[in-house]
């Protein structure tokens, strides 16, 4: 399908030719037939990234600092690799369009295949032939709106939400500054409210289109004075703020025509330096609007569907989106007088010289337009032509291409001699074709069977998130193909014995898990210096894991397991690898969360079959500027300390050794020792037993948090 991409590297915005989407559990995909352009944030987006190098860091200083930040703790090299990986990553553009469903995935009752729908979200209903759309975001069409009108809905639920948010009452008056297209939508909706609307713009022509839309309006300088007429000297009861500025022009204004105790929204992107005195003595309310209402930027809303009980939060987004279409059916906002140009999607770069004032044309809706597709079957693989396929016992398809795959493990896959890049998916198609491309598989796709049914593949790297983990190892080893997975191998027990089950009856296929750390050069030397070991081992592994907001994905039970079974296991597993054998106990002690965490301030203590006691601090609430990890370790008269991987000091009869390195975690060297063993066909290289034994004793450490006590794994 052809899909409008941002390059945030280069800058260039182009149509490329990306696998169409595949719906998963909860999603719709849908046959766009018309999406809108946003003016305000896709040009923001396009400016920012058409800037130099030194343009960027200058206009996003807040990232600069992490950069500098991530070059302390782990070096120079790595963080500008990462850095450059993460702007190489295409970015989809785009966030309301309308069409119509063409396949549901499961869950999906409400909704059926042929049904025409609005559809909102940044990432979702983007520039392209199709959108996969979770079901919170989509919203039926009524028979008398038509598709281009539809397109506005995300936006004009944006509206809605400001003009809510002023809790406007029948026969108040409202003033709208700034007659774009937030503001000639604001207009219209406050005047279907029962309000009397007056529009304010620095653009004659744009005055004028408020007019031909039934709204009162005047020219910026004419403001005060037609606020006066227009409110018998009273002043508005609301001003909704829709310009798009960084002056601080329309909070002054507003303040100017606003009565005494008014409410003022900022729907727009504008400047918020209040005067106060003005502020003070009208003791005006203001409040930043935030995109289409409740549900915005909640996962658990947008993405699961869990939708917010009626009766405690009346007007959702998905409400709102209900109530724009419904005005549109009635005739009471009118969207196609706004629309200035349209593009089909084969010439969407040119909106975005209109846009970005690149072609010298006033514009106001921008809509690109899509070809009628029919009934055909979307096109889920792209093949690339040209690509070197060397003879190789290691055929590997990767399942997820995201930040983590593109910036970390497919760079150090390239590294080692004897693995063949077949092909890699993604659900959305778009990261699997860029990643494709950069590394040189053979082909992309969007949907999962595509690489499991795939004979040429004999190896399947899975890197999606962690709740997909153990079903997809199961499905692999069930094809005969080796696999490679991601930590964590489960999140519970039965996914654990359902991968266990598995494994008994795949006696063919090898299994591994990413603990690279295992495979690092210091910690393979660190692992040869206590090879003669007579006594057990005490190890203490401190990591500064660092804050991640408690509404991160990663968090959530169902689908990433929380931090300590999600990323915790690393270092119990490196802990198992230098002691030999997995955990037989685990006791595990956390701060208490104070409404901040969420259980990832966590100490715990586990003990080995030969008596090795291993502690594991984990802790989100340091400074992340500090190094990660450390471990000391104390044995038979000797002390070892693995610092960040960078550093191994040996302390032993008075005498310091020390090895420094470039920090190198293992990631190359887990795919040397897993190609090695697929090649030799050879023993896993991480025994089954502490592959299961380290994934049981994380369930056993949340286990001991829950009951407070010791548990046995």
């Amino acid at each position: 399908m052809k899909q409008l991409l941002q390059n945030m590297k280069t800058g260039k915005t182009g149509v490329e030719e990306v696998p169409a989407p595949s719906p998963r559990a909860g999603q719709a995909l849908v046959r766009v037939a018309a999406s809108l352009v946003s003016a305000g944030t896709e040009r923001m987006v396009v400016e920012f990234a058409e800037k130099s190098l030194i343009g960027k860091a200058r206009s996003r200083p807040d990232l600069v600092r992490q950069v500098v930040d991530k070059m302390k703790r782990e070096g120079v090299i790595p963080t500008l690799q990462a850095a450059f990986s993460r702007l190489d990553q295409p970015m989809a553009l785009g966030y309301s369009s309308a069409g119509t469903i063409v396949a549901l995935g499961e869950g999906m009752d409400g909704f059926k295949v042929g049904q025409r729908v609005a559809c909102a979200g940044g990432g979702y209903a983007v520039h392209a032939e199709y959108n996969v759309i979770p079901r919170a975001l989509l919203t039926p069409l009524p028979d008398n709106v038509d598709f281009e009108s539809a397109a506005f809905t995300t936006l004009g639920a944006i509206a809605l939400h400001g003009f809510r948010l002023a809790v406007p009452q029948i026969g108040e008056t409202v003033a709208v500054i700034g007659m774009g297209l937030l503001g000639l939508l604001a207009g219209q909706i406050a005047a279907a409210a029962g309000c009397r609307v007056l529009g304010v713009d620095t653009n004659p022509q744009r005055v004028a289109l408020a007019s031909s839309l039934g709204l009162r309006a005047c020219l910026r300088d004419q403001a005060a004075d037609s606020a006066q007429a227009f409110t018998a000297n009273r002043g508005f009861d609301v001003v909704l703020i829709c310009a798009d500025t960084s002056s601080n022009d329309p909070v002054e204004l507003a303040a100017v025509i606003a009565r005494d105790r008014a409410r003022i929204v900022a729907v727009g992107a504008v400047g918020l330096s209040l005067p106060r005195k003005i502020y003070y003595e009208k003791e005006l309310s203001f409040v930043n609007s935030r995109s289409y209402g409740p549900g915005r930027y909640d996962s658990a809303y947008e993405e699961n569907g869990r939708d917010y009980p009626l009766g405690y939060v009346r007007w959702t987004e998905g409400r709102n989106f209900e109530a724009i279409v419904g005005l549109m059916a009635e005739d009471r906002l009118r969207v196609q007088p706004l629309v200035t140009h349209r593009f089909p999607i084969e010439r969407a770069a040119e909106a975005y010289e209109v846009i970005t004032g690149k072609k010298k044309e006033p514009f106001l809706g921008v809509v690109l337009t899509y070809k009628e597709l029919g009934d055909q079957e979307t096109d889920n693989q792209i093949r690339f032509s040209g690509v070197h396929r060397p003879l190789s016992a290691v055929k590997l398809g990767v399942l997820g291409a995201g930040n983590f795959a593109n910036a970390t493990l497919l760079p150090a896959i390239q590294k080692v001699d004897g693995i063949e890049l077949v092909g890699i998916a993604s659900a959305g198609g778009l990261h699997a074709q860029h990643a494709a491309k950069k590394f040189g598989f053979a082909y992309a796709a969007s949907s999962d069977d595509e690489i499991l049914n795939d004979p040429d593949i004999n190896t399947v790297a899975i890197l999606t998130r962690h709740d997909l983990h153990a079903e997809l190892v199961v499905k692999a080893l069930r094809t005969g193909k080796h696999v490679f997975v991601e930590k964590p191998l489960a999140l519970d027990g039965n996914q654990l014995s359902a991968v266990s089950n598995q494994l008994l009856t795949s006696s063919v296929s090898l299994l591994t898990v990413g603990f690279n750390r295992r495979f690092a050069p210091l910690a393979q030397a660190l692992s040869s210096q206590l090879r003669t070991r007579n006594e057990p081992l005490y190890m203490h592994y401190r990591v500064n894991a660092g804050y991640i907001p408690s509404n991160h994905w990663v968090h959530d039970p169902a689908q990433g397991g929380g931090r300590i079974i999600g990323e915790g296991c690393h270092f119990v597993d490196f802990l198992t690898f230098l002691a030999g054998a997995a955990p037989v106990s685990v006791s595990a002690h956390a701060l208490p969360d104070g409404g901040k965490y969420r259980q990832d301030n966590v100490s715990m203590t586990f003990t080995f079959p030969d008596g090795s006691v291993g502690v594991v601090d984990y802790l989100a609430n340091g400074d992340k500027s500090f190094p990660k990890e450390r471990l000391e370790i104390f044995c038979g008269g000797r002390i070892a300390v693995l610092d960040d991987f960078r550093s191994l000091e040996m302390v032993r009869d008075g005498r310091r050794t020390t090895v420094r390195k470039a920090q190198d975690k293992g990631w190359r060297g887990e795919w040397e020792a897993f190609a090695r063993a697929i090649h030799e066909s050879g023993a896993p290289p991480i025994p089954y037993e502490q592959l299961i034994g380290v994934t049981k004793a994380t369930f056993a450490a949340m286990e001991s948090l829950r009951r407070n006590t010791r548990i046995d794994v």
